[in-house]
């Protein structure tokens, strides 16, 4: 058995990192954060993206735990999950908040 190194904080913290690692995808964090309520209209229509790209970019998001999708044919409807983002907002204001130890050999400030 293997014995992982890493926290469940840390796993958690990757993951949402690797959901906000691309551009589109912070597009449609933002489009979806200025909905009252879920947007139901299609995505591709606000991306010049090909619909598969979107929905890998979706799929990315979804996957993560940030957004949250139904089905309503013939549309899907796509919402913040308010409560990822949140979790996703403490881990990464915990990570950058961190003292950062430092080595005046190791600087490359100059």
């Amino acid at each position: 058995m293997k014995v992982s190194i890493f926290t469940e904080e840390q796993t958690q913290t990757a993951r949402y990192a690797k959901a906000l690692s691309h551009p589109v995808r912070i597009y449609i964090l933002e489009l979806l954060s200025k909905q009252a309520c879920c947007y139901s209209g299609d995505l591709s229509d606000e991306l010049p993206i090909a619909k598969s790209t979107l929905s890998q970019h979706l799929k990315e998001l979804k996957e993560a735990g940030l957004i949250q999708g139904e089905i309503e044919a013939p549309k899907i409807k796509y919402c913040l999950n308010k409560t990822a983002w949140h979790d996703a907002r403490q881990l990464i204001e915990t990570l950058f908040n961190k003292e950062i130890q430092t080595n005046d050999s190791c600087s490359t400030e100059k």
